[in-house]
Parts: C-alpha cells; structure tokens; sequence
C-alpha cells in the first residue's frame, strides 16, 4: 500500500479516507500479483502494464472505474447492487456498503479479459 499512502493522506474527510483505505487495501490483499499505481492523480491497479481497475473520490461517493467494456459487461449485477453508473465509472455512495463480490468479479473480468492486451487502455 506504500503507492497509496500519499493520495490516502490527501482526503481530508476521516470516513471517506477510512472506506478508500479499506477498499484499496481488500483490492490489494485480494489481488496481490496487481501492481500498485498512482496515474493521473488516481490509486489503480494494473496487470503486465495493462490498467485494471481504478478508484477516485468524490464527495458523495467511491467511483470504481473498470473501464467500459467491465461496466457493460457488469451492468445488471451493478445495477441490482444499488449503485448508479456512467459508462466509464461505477458510483458507491459513501452512506452504502461496498459489494465486494461485484468489485471481485469486475477486477477477475479484467484480469482474464485483458490477460493478452499489450496497451494500457483496451
């Protein structure tokens, strides 16, 4: 977690640092081949240099963000978990629970996916 610590610090409100925290380090224990990274001001997690999964903080929510083809792919499960989406992000309000089913999924999608993606970005 010592590529997150800087970005953790940076969140001014205690609870929302404490959920980031938490979700970023079940990520990381979960997933321990996933290598830590800060891109574009933002903890992700890549695979052979190939992006994913990545979280941002917002002030009513965790956005998750598993790229398009991992929202498509997931868009029943996200919706049936209560958690609005864009086609680029996944919100989970700071007041809810987090689906750590649905987030393991989205990350084992990505992993097998992307297992032949020689780019960042699909």
């Amino acid at each position: 977690m010592e590529a997150f610590v800087e970005y953790l610090a940076g969140i001014d409100n205690p609870e929302h640092r404490e959920r980031t925290e938490e979700v970023l380090t079940w990520v990381s224990e979960k997933f321990p081949s996933l290598k830590q990274e800060i891109k574009w001001k933002q903890p992700m997690f890549t695979d052979h240099g190939t992006y994913i999964i990545g979280f941002s903080v917002s002030k009513k929510h965790l956005a998750v963000a598993p790229e398009e083809a991992g929202i498509n792919h997931f868009a029943e499960d996200i919706a049936k978990a209560g958690y609005d989406h864009t086609k680029g992000l996944v919100r989970i309000p700071w007041n809810g629970p987090v689906d750590y089913s649905l987030l393991e999924k989205m990350i084992e999608f990505n992993i097998f996916d992307k297992a032949e993606c020689s780019t960042f970005w699909r």
